[in-house]
């Protein structure tokens, strides 16, 4: 099986890495700039579950993309969508099967609008993982998963097939049956933390200690939780209270990713985490104050970055 990572930064270059590290055929498509890092130093994890040093790991260039790869496993951020899609088309044959990891929902009308649907699995991932400035990936906690399957809840062979690939290198790869469930409940999760942190500049554990606090992050939950349940997966019991119990903990210095990056003013995903849970409250007629609060915040900050 030809694996094509798309990309190899944190979250890329952990889960490829560790497929490479276990014998699996895998080519990552970097820039050059990338190409000539993981030339010289190799691909780098550092993690609680094991450091490696990759030498000279398989890379390939847009330009030099000449043949078809079974899996095409993509990690970038929802902003950069267009241009990874430009970038591996090439790779993209008729049994291709394109696992994505990015954040909510909207990704998969723009795959399905250019590959088709029957190409394109579920698929998510939670891991804690950055590049440093030695620009080697780095695990910060050893809690890691990732999850894949048919949006239709098969078992096809494919996936399978996959599932065996993928395990053979990762701690907590998983086929799943239910993975349109899975990702709506990640969403939830995801949402409700990065509107939260975002909109206060701080963290869980500030929030709870502030008046009101406890009241505004289970209201961010309910409302995330009310669009899902409108859309068809309402979030299951255990996943509500493990959710309720992350978003409860008093002194908690849980922040989401989109947080640090309004923090270190990086662009974000306000439009595919949030907007678009907005989009869907309206067409359910939910009504979501507090989302839409966050949103005028991202958006507000997206103006003043690009200003």
């Amino acid at each position: 099986m030809r694996i094509l990572v798309v990309g190899a930064g944190a979250i890329g270059g952990y889960f490829g890495g560790r497929l490479l590290q276990a014998g699996r055929d895998v080519t990552f498509l970097v820039r050059a700039r990338r190409a000539g890092e993981l030339a010289s130093a190799g691909l780098v994890i550092k993690s609680p579950n094991g450091d490696v040093t990759l030498k000279n790991p398989p890379t390939v260039q847009a330009d030099a993309i000449k043949d078809k790869f079974d899996v095409v496993l993509l990690s970038c951020k929802a902003f950069d969508l267009d241009d990874a899609i430009k970038s591996f088309a090439p790779a993209v044959g008729s049994n291709t099967a394109i696992i994505p990891m990015l954040n909510g929902m909207k990704h998969l009308d723009t795959l399905d609008a250019v590959f088709g649907k029957e190409r394109v699995l579920g698929g998510l991932c939670a891991i804690a993982a950055t590049l440093n400035e030695k620009r080697e990936v780095v695990q910060l906690q050893p809690m890691q998963s990732i999850n894949y399957g048919e949006r239709d809840g098969t078992m096809s062979d494919r996936v399978k097939t996959i599932d065996e690939a993928f395990r053979s290198g990762i701690k907590g790869a998983t086929a799943s049956q239910n993975i349109m469930q899975d990702m709506w409940e990640k969403w939830v999760f995801l949402s409700s933390l990065a509107a939260s942190t975002s909109l206060m500049r701080t963290s869980v554990g500030n929030i709870l200690a502030a008046p009101g606090g406890r009241d505004f992050l289970l209201g961010m939950l309910d409302e995330t939780s009310a669009i899902a349940t409108a859309s068809g997966y309402p979030p299951g019991g255990p996943f509500f209270e493990r959710v309720k119990g992350n978003l409860t903990t008093e002194g908690s210095p849980m922040t989401a990713s989109m947080f640090r990056d309004v923090n270190a003013g990086l662009p974000v995903e306000a439009d595919h985490v949030i907007g678009d849970l907005i989009a869907r409250a309206d067409a359910a007629k939910v009504p979501v104050p507090k989302l839409r609060i966050a949103y005028t915040h991202l958006k507000a900050y997206e103006k003043q970055r690009a200003g």
